[in-house]
């Protein structure tokens, strides 16, 4: 699903150069749920940007599902990722003045969907994560466990190959977050490819696979016996 080789990317600060990653090599099977972890500054965050083609490499190949991801326009790289990504974030990213359905519905828009087919799809992941009842509610009426649902429902709505999870569980409590990845864990059961960026071990314990970055290079890759996170829907 996704398959990376020798990826590097630098960043010019004034006259001096910042090398960030140094030679990545990376495969990530169909299904696969993988925390990606390591401290600030580790290039986990850059990677993440890199695969979520948010932005680009300086050398290597990056493949996602068969396609080279390679000196793209913004116009196709937004295609992209409208067809092969689903993003969910640690401030959940949700449009304040939409309600939960609408928020929802918003990237199926994008992908030209008539609105009974938006509505109809919307409530159906709504459901899903168990918020159906909560269609009409704007985010001021949701806890931080039930936003970061509408945004996993919104970032599952237009069936994207891989999922990218950007600290999920970062701004939650300690029971929200088991909760959530409880969530996470089920959807990737069901077939789906997850990527979990964490600075969290508990967290990272959940995934089935963590691969640890230090100074720009993958310094462990290690299948872990994964812990069951509790899931209410």
């Amino acid at each position: 699903m996704i398959h990376i080789s020798n990826l590097h990317k630098s960043y010019k600060m004034g006259d001096t150069s910042l090398h960030v990653l140094k030679g990545i090599d990376l495969q990530v099977q169909e299904g696969e749920l993988v925390a990606i972890m390591g401290s600030s500054g580790s290039g986990k965050s850059t990677l993440l940007n890199i695969l979520g083609m948010l932005d680009l490499a300086d050398e290597g190949e990056y493949r996602l599902d068969d396609v080279l991801i390679k000196d793209l326009t913004e116009t196709t790289a937004a295609n992209y990722r409208n067809q092969f990504l689903g993003f969910v974030f640690q401030s959940f990213n949700l449009i304040n003045y939409k309600n939960a359905l609408e928020n929802v519905a918003l990237p199926l828009y994008y992908q030209g969907l008539g609105r009974k087919i938006r509505q109809q799809k919307a409530i159906e992941y709504l459901d899903k994560v168990g918020l159906k009842e909560w269609a009409t509610h704007l985010p001021s009426e949701l806890s931080g466990g039930e936003k970061q649902r509408v945004a996993i429902a919104r970032a599952l709505a237009s069936e994207p190959k891989v999922l990218l999870a950007d600290e999920p569980t970062g701004a939650l409590d300690s029971k929200t977050s088991n909760e959530v990845m409880g969530l996470i864990q089920q959807i990737n059961n069901e077939g789906k490819t997850i990527l979990v960026v964490t600075h969290e071990l508990d967290i990272a314990h959940m995934c089935k696979r963590i691969i640890t970055l230090k100074d720009g290079v993958i310094v462990e890759d290690q299948k872990v016996e994964q812990v069951i996170a509790e899931v209410h829907v």
